[in-house]
């Protein structure tokens, strides 16, 4: 007797389109990275330190990625003894992160292109679409979280 359970899920073209299109913007990050020799867990260092400020904290760059602390810390090290950063006591146990000098050019000479380079493709976008693409996303996201929660 044939039983009705599937190993493979019904997966709506929207489903796949979205999910090779998520992967894609991955691999474009992954590549930028790799281009400029970081691992893609001190690109989103780097990343988070442009975006949030210099003096953030480790849970800035946890909340900022959603990567674990256990992957942020052993990078934040890391690039504390190649001496691109140190680490200032903050309230309790936490601690500022700062840029060395070199540090700031190693944030100049690989996350300023890619910011100029996401900047430059928004621009390819015209202001509706720009405004249509961030509000779509964050609907699908805001829904997908809810989704997920009820698992």
């Amino acid at each position: 007797m044939k039983d009705n359970f599937s190993t493979t899920p019904y997966m709506s073209s929207n489903l796949r389109e979205y999910n090779r299109i998520y992967k894609e913007v991955n691999d474009i990050y992954r590549d930028a990275a790799s281009k400029f020799g970081l691992s893609n867990s001190v690109f989103d260092i780097l990343y988070t330190i442009c975006e949030v400020g210099e003096g953030c904290l480790q849970k800035d760059v946890c909340d900022a990625t959603f990567i674990p602390k256990q992957t942020v810390n052993p990078a934040i090290r890391k690039l504390e003894q190649e001496g691109y950063l140190t680490l200032s006591n903050g309230k309790g146990h936490s601690k500022h992160i700062l840029l060395t000098e070199s540090g700031h050019t190693l944030l100049k000479e690989t996350i300023f292109p890619i910011v100029e380079a996401e900047n430059e493709a928004f621009t390819e976008l015209s202001f509706e679409e720009c405004n249509l693409l961030l509000k779509l996303h964050s609907k699908y996201t805001t829904a997908l979280r809810e989704k997920f929660s009820k698992l």
